[in-house]
Parts: C-alpha cells; structure tokens; sequence
C-alpha cells in the first residue's frame, strides 16, 4: 500500500515549467504501440519574460512507451531565443531549473538550467538529463546575449 501511495505521489510531482509541443518526427516504426519519436517542444521561462526555448528529444514508444513505462534517451538539444523584449521578474539564481520532465517512471529526470554570464550580459542555458544513482555527461547548451529588443512603429 505504501509503494502505491509513493507511486501515485511521484507520478504526480509537479514539473516546473510547462512545455507546449511542436512537433514531431518519427524514428523507428513499432508493430504495438506507438513509434519511437523525436519531439520538439516550447516552454518560456518562468522568470524571465521575453525568452522562449525549443527543446528536442527522444521519446519512446512500443508497448512500454505507449503505457507511460519506457525510459527515454538521455539526449537532448536546445535553443534559447529572444522572442520579444527581457525583462526579469525576480534575482535571478544561477543554475535554477527553469523546466523539468520525467524521462522515466520514477528515477529519470531531463532538466534545463539557467545561468547569468554577468560578464558578457547573457543568459546560458543549459540541458540535461539525472538518475537518482547516476546521470548522464550528455548536455547541450545555448546563449542568448540580452540586447535591445527592436519594437515596429
């Protein structure tokens, strides 16, 4: 009974940010279930208005893939773009996760992080993927420097 409860509360832990899809490619057809699948999905950052990032990844199909149980590849790509004027709402915290997903039932995460180059005026973002025990090297980063933002009359 405990691990159901445990199960049901993981299940509905809550991802920050939420990611909007795009699109989507098939990969390896599957007799049962659904194809395996690149995706490519849209999220804004929760705190800095003006900034949208487009991330692709694996997703899993078959049987397992089709039933929510299947663990996706740790691969991923990501580009940040300046979609309209920044503004930050908050102090910004470097390394805040700015979006996260389960790439499993219940151990795999993929997250995206922010930092600030100071610096250089520029916003990094960074994705990849974590197990409870161990995570993956494999990450892709993107920077969008915070210049002015060109309004049309």
């Amino acid at each position: 009974m405990r691990l159901a409860k445990a199960l049901v509360f993981l299940l509905a832990w809550p991802v920050a940010g939420m990611a909007r899809e795009v699109g989507e490619v098939d990969t390896v057809f599957k007799w049962f279930g659904p194809n395996h699948k690149i995706v490519v999905e849209a999220f804004d950052d929760p705190k800095v208005e003006g900034v949208t990032c487009y991330l692709s990844r694996a997703r899993t199909g078959g049987i397992k893939g089709g039933l929510g149980l299947a663990e996706d590849r740790a691969e991923a790509s990501i580009a940040c773009r300046q979609v309209g004027p920044i503004r930050m709402s908050d102090e910004l915290e470097d390394g805040e996760v700015v979006f996260k997903e389960r790439t499993s039932l219940v151990f795999k995460t993929m997250q995206v992080v922010r930092f600030f180059d100071e610096a250089r005026n520029t916003l990094v973002y960074l994705v990849y993927s974590d197990r409870v025990i161990e995570g993956s090297p494999q990450n892709a980063v993107t920077a969008i420097p915070i210049l002015p933002w060109a309004s049309n009359p």
